[in-house]
């Protein structure tokens, strides 16, 4: 069992209706399954009254959107958390799902003086087989004269997103953080037809130099750490909505790089000054080195025309140490840290889990065919070994094929998911009395589908 590959997605959509199909965003690879996790970060989604109402009473259109996009390919909803327009949604192949734990959602206002959720950022943190990983979706303050503004909500948002429990407490605790979004960084001293005659002419690395952000990298402890692939595509903002031509309106906004994907790894060094002391152990905390992050890709999607700026996504491998697999009573385990798994010893079960009959290709931990509460004795920690059982008539009767995955309440994800099986065909089995092997689970100890 492996886990490697990480897409990430950044688009600032203007409060635009989603298109048709948004495929291509996903790159190539969508369908071959060599993507492990797709993780898509979004600024102003439409976030009128209306709107919000009716995205809280039904799914957003957005997110209906990437799950039809993605669950045909046995993509998962893990996480997800919107603040007004900022959103993050995070997919991740359903043989993770057992892998991916401690799945929490934070978000910070920074709009109007920390009112407003127009600007700020949203995370999802969870620990990847052992490992803490953290997703950072920012929209910062807009405008050229306001890089100050940016850097101190930047600081302010590290500062006020705090995780309960284990060690990653803070965002740059985690082993690994991405940080993507509309930054709105901007491209200083060139006006605006010294910046369109570098585009036209493909001498990007003029602007470079001048990028905002890649200047603040040297100056502002708060981004020490943080690296970020070539900017080889042209700005992504501001265009002409419909259109892929830079702004023509009387405000002529210039070119820029505002839309971006970086990540950090912890390492150890001499401690980084910074006024902020919450900050302190992230910026001056140490990396294993059992984590590794390589790019393989980083690009704009310039086919999109529904907003003033294009979409960006990056590929990165992540490697992560993985000691052990073993099988065990007919149980697979995967042992990230050690020959024992620390989940062994700390999992508890709740009167509130369930085992349910998941269709392959289910689109988020709720989308079951049907379920049942996961009763049964426990010793300890864990739970020994039950039966459940479903009723015939709630059973699916078709020749599609279902999995089983058992929900931890307390974990709040998917522990635990069988290999396929036609619930059909095994019904009928067992009717004229073929016994059937037992389905092998990964957590817990639930063997037998009746």
């Amino acid at each position: 069992l492996s886990f490697d590959r990480v897409y990430i997605v950044t688009w600032n959509v203007g409060s635009a209706v989603p298109p048709d199909d948004i495929t291509s965003l996903f790159g190539p690879s969508v369908s071959d399954g060599s993507v492990d996790m797709f993780v898509i970060g979004l600024q102003e989604v439409n976030c009128m009254i209306n709107k919000l109402l009716k995205d809280a009473l039904f799914t957003d259109q957005w997110s209906e959107l990437c799950m039809d996009t993605l669950s045909p390919f046995g993509y998962v909803l893990v996480a997800s958390q919107r603040m007004q327009g900022v959103f993050l949604l995070v997919f991740a192949k359903f043989c993770h799902l057992p892998f991916l734990r401690g799945v929490q959602t934070e978000s910070t206002r920074t709009g109007l003086g920390g009112y407003w959720g127009n600007k700020g950022g949203v995370s999802a943190r969870m620990t990847v087989f052992g490992h803490p990983v953290c997703f950072l979706n920012c929209h910062l303050p807009a405008h050229m004269r306001n890089l100050e503004q940016r850097m101190e909500d930047f600081e302010s948002i590290l500062q006020q997103q705090q995780f309960e429990g284990g060690t990653a407490t803070g965002v740059l605790d985690h082993d690994v953080v991405f940080w993507f979004g509309d930054l709105n960084f901007r491209i200083e001293d060139y006006d605006i037809h010294v910046v369109k005659c570098a585009i036209d002419s493909n001498k990007l690395p003029l602007l470079w130099e001048r990028d905002q952000l890649n200047m603040a990298k040297n100056t502002e402890a708060i981004l020490e750490g943080f690296m970020e692939g070539q900017l080889k595509f042209p700005p992504t903002y501001k265009f002409d909505v419909g259109t892929h031509t830079y702004d023509t309106s009387a405000k002529k906004r210039k070119p820029a790089w505002t839309d971006r994907i970086l990540w950090r790894l912890r390492r150890t060094g001499s401690p980084v000054p910074t006024h902020n002391a919450a900050l302190q152990r992230g910026l001056t905390s140490w990396l294993g080195g059992a984590t590794k992050v390589t790019q393989h890709a980083y690009r704009s999607h310039m086919g999109y025309t529904i907003s003033d700026h294009k979409p960006v996504s990056a590929l990165f491998s992540l490697h992560v140490s993985l000691t052990s697999v073993k099988v065990n009573h007919d149980v697979l385990f995967c042992n990230p840290l050690s020959n024992d798994d620390p989940l062994l010893s700390t999992y508890q079960r709740s009167s509130w889990d369930w085992v349910a009959i998941y269709k392959v290709g289910f689109r988020h931990h709720k989308d079951y065919v049907v379920y049942v509460w996961a009763k049964g004795d426990s010793f300890g920690f864990l739970p020994l070994p039950s039966q459940v059982t479903f009723t015939e008539e709630d059973l699916p009767r078709d020749d599609e094929e279902y999995i089983l995955g058992y929900y931890s309440n307390n974990m709040n994800s998917i522990v635990g998911v069988s290999s396929p099986i036609k619930v059909k065909t095994a019904v009928r089995a067992l009717k004229t009395g073929i016994l059937l092997p037992h389905i092998e689970w990964q957590y817990p100890y639930i063997q037998r589908l009746i």
